[in-house]
């Protein structure tokens, strides 16, 4: 007998199979009989043309032949899915056969009318608790026995495979009485779908793991557990019921690794957004999380819970009591990925339990991981400095390797043999870094340059010592082992201190130009609130977000956060200082680059101040500062009056940078609107409306320039 060839040619026969217990109950069911055809009509063996006795027998003959070409099938290693089912829910064959004859109606033909007509009623389309404990022909003992197989604790029912329907739940019958619905999916698989679970697909996705944990960059001892693990897995009689708890920082390579495990089991991996359940209660978790378990088991899978600290919060216990239940129940290996150590209690003892400190790649890993992505050519240019590069994107081994290719391409879109260059690989590291910052700041495309950033000498040397910091920061921190000497400090802080237009946020714009950075500046206005707890929890997503988002965090009007602590005279003063508290401990543990801006330095409290690592003071322009400020402030494009006089606007117009750039503007505003080029009577009026708008009171002989009559200045 020839085996198989497709699990679905297997389940087919099999329909065809348990179909006739269905002619032999309609064969045999006389007219208004009781039992579980009640009211039906009758079909006799005249109708059928077979006896009930010749239907038993051509049901026998059937049964031997499926079972020859089963055993046929497991010789040939054809895999059959209803067995595989059985096997991962411990089903025994009585429960096989109520899958198949509740697959019925799903497979097509007319056996939905088929039951409808055996029950006596067109809305029994679906066979009854009783029905399907008739059609095996047990006795009346074996049937009642049966009940067993449809009640909560049975793998039918506990694995959700079928579902109880009550056709009129206000008279919530009895258990026989329930229809009885394979579940959509279960149909799904047996009729040879890999399609995930409908219910979950917003929620889960199935990755085939590509990952090779000998390629990994990990410890080394971190990869023997690993690979102990697997080894230890996979001479384990069934998939291994453990838990596998990977800690570390956003781009450490959690999934990577779990990839990796999962490929040296032979398994997939079913990817779960553990954050977006966080927020969805602890009902409709409980819910789901049936169907991830049973996903898996379908799939052949492990379960990995990304994000996982979102379920195990304390401040909701019933969240976290239902998600515990939920891992308990979950049969084979489950990941979860934190970025905080958690061990679990006494709710997980029946499962192992495994953590694993998952390290962000070191400087060196890392630029061996950028050597080996950009190995293939077109090559790298000379202006290529990976340690620097290193330095300024901790990038995790899938970023690099994305980034690489996004490089190469860049490259490319240049010409097909133009080498990757600084630049190329600068911006291909911005776009592969984590950058969810949009929420509670803005990006600001940093455009300017030193020479547009007029400043005394000592302060850019300063600025520019802050640069040098930043790329040096790997070999100092790493190579030369401060980091293991320092336990908080690791980042780098600065405060910009000055009068309002002095270039503050000009000079944070150069740095992230020079750096290669995207520099997103903090909407204040989305991070506090005025409920107690609320700014803090805004604070420590807004810095969990940034610490993988390789960019310059710009606190302007930092004397909001960072203001000083008081004394404590009521509820409000006590949540003011906490939030200070709070925002001392997160700026010193925080190991990205983060700017603070301030026109009132006096305002901010000490404590910050100290741990600060750079300050650097932005003083008002004096007159020599202000003409060069003035020769830079219209674009090259700009059409000037000859009649424009830099020394006179320098010394009459006693604004800072952002004040000057202001004029420059709404003068090329109005020279436009009037057809001229800018002149000196437009950059006047601009300056008489710009001082107006600071409230300032100017005599008329203050601006008194042969360039500008009068009437045209004022």
């Amino acid at each position: 007998m020839q085996p198989y060839s497709t699990s679905l040619e297997h389940v087919l026969d099999e329909l065809a199979r348990v179909s006739l217990l269905l002619q032999i109950q309609a064969s045999t069911e006389p007219p208004g009989g009781g039992g579980a055809a009640a009211g039906s009509p009758s079909r006799d063996a005249d109708e059928e043309g077979q006896s009930p006795e010749e239907l038993r027998r051509v049901l026998g003959e059937v049964g031997r032949e499926i079972e020859v070409r089963v055993q046929a099938s497991a010789l040939a290693g054809v895999p059959l899915r209803l067995f595989t089912l059985a096997q991962r829910f411990d089903l025994p064959r009585t429960d096989l056969d109520v899958l198949l004859l509740t697959l019925l109606p799903e497979a097509g033909g007319e056996f939905e009318s088929v039951y409808a007509e055996l029950q006596g009623s067109p809305a029994r389309r679906w066979p009854c608790v009783d029905l399907l404990l008739g059609l095996s022909g047990e006795s009346i003992e074996e049937r009642a026995r049966g009940r067993a197989r449809f009640t909560h604790g049975a793998p039918l029912i506990r694995h959700g495979l079928v579902r109880l329907i009550a056709e009129s739940p206000e008279l919530q019958p009895c258990l026989p009485g329930h229809l009885v619905r394979v579940d959509p999916r279960i149909a799904g698989y047996l009729l040879d779908s890999d399609e995930i679970d409908s219910a979950i697909r917003s929620h889960a996705r199935v990755v085939v793991p590509r990952a090779d944990l000998s390629e990994l960059f990990l410890p080394v001892e971190i990869r023997e557990r690993l690979g102990r693990f697997a080894r230890e897995a996979i001479g384990a009689s069934g998939p291994p019921p453990a838990m596998v708890y990977l800690q570390g920082p956003r781009g450490a390579g959690k999934r990577t690794t779990a990839e990796a495990l999962c490929r040296e089991l032979g398994m997939k991996l079913l990817v779960v957004d553990g954050a977006a359940l966080g927020g969805g209660g602890e009902e409709p978790l409980k819910s789901l999380s049936r169907r991830f378990g049973r996903e898996a088991v379908l799939q052949g899978a492990a379960v990995y819970w990304d994000g996982a600290e979102a379920l195990l919060r304390d401040d909701n216990p019933a969240l976290r009591a239902a998600f515990l239940d939920a891992l308990d129940a979950c049969p084979g290996l489950v990941f979860l990925s934190g970025k905080e150590p958690w061990e679990p209690g006494c709710e997980l003892s029946s499962r192992g339990f495994v953590r694993v400190e998952m390290p962000r790649p070191s400087a060196a890993e890392q630029a061996r991981l950028w050597r080996a992505a950009l190995a293939d050519p077109p090559g790298l240019s000379a202006d290529v400095d990976l340690d620097a590069l290193t330095s300024a994107f901790r990038l995790s081994g899938g970023q690099i390797r994305d980034a690489a290719a996004a490089a190469r391409n860049l490259a490319r879109f240049r010409a097909a043999s133009e080498p990757v260059t600084r630049t190329d690989l600068q911006t291909a590291a911005r776009l592969h870094s984590s950058l969810k910052l949009t929420s509670m700041g803005r990006r600001v495309s940093p455009r300017a340059t030193w020479n547009e950033l007029v400043l005394p000498h000592d302060r850019k040397e300063r600025l520019a010592e802050i640069c040098t910091h930043l790329r040096h920061r790997a070999r100092v921190m790493d190579a030369w082992g401060f980091d293991r000497k320092l336990a908080l400090g690791k980042g780098i802080s600065a405060l910009f201190a000055g009068p309002p237009g002095t270039g503050k946020t000009l000079a944070a714009g150069v740095m992230a130009n020079e750096l290669g950075l995207d520099l997103y500046q903090v909407d204040l206005s989305a991070v506090l609130s005025k409920y107690i707890g609320e700014t803090e929890q805004h604070l420590s997503q807004l810095f969990d977000e940034a610490e993988s988002s390789n960019a310059i965090l710009f606190f302007d009007e930092a004397d909001t956060l960072f203001g000083k602590r008081t004394e404590v005279r009521d509820a409000h003063d006590r949540n003011a200082n906490l939030q200070a508290s709070y925002m001392l401990q997160r700026i010193e543990a925080y190991e990205g680059i983060a700017i603070l801006a301030s026109n009132f330095t006096k305002n901010l409290d000490s404590a910050f101040v100290r741990r600060l690592r750079f300050i650097v003071e932005f003083p008002f322009p004096g007159e020599a500062e202000r003409r060069l400020i003035w020769e830079q402030a219209f674009p090259a494009a700009a059409p000037l009056a000859a009649d424009v006089d830099h020394d006179f606007l320098a010394c009459k117009i006693e604004l800072a940078g952002g004040g000057i750039r202001n004029i420059a503007l709404r003068a090329a505003f109005l020279a436009a609107s009037r057809g001229d080029v800018v002149g000196m009577k437009h950059i006047l009026r601009a300056a008489l409306w710009e001082y107006q708008k600071m409230g300032k009171v100017l005599e008329s002989s203050h601006f008194a320039h042969p360039a500008a009559t009068e009437g045209e200045a004022w």
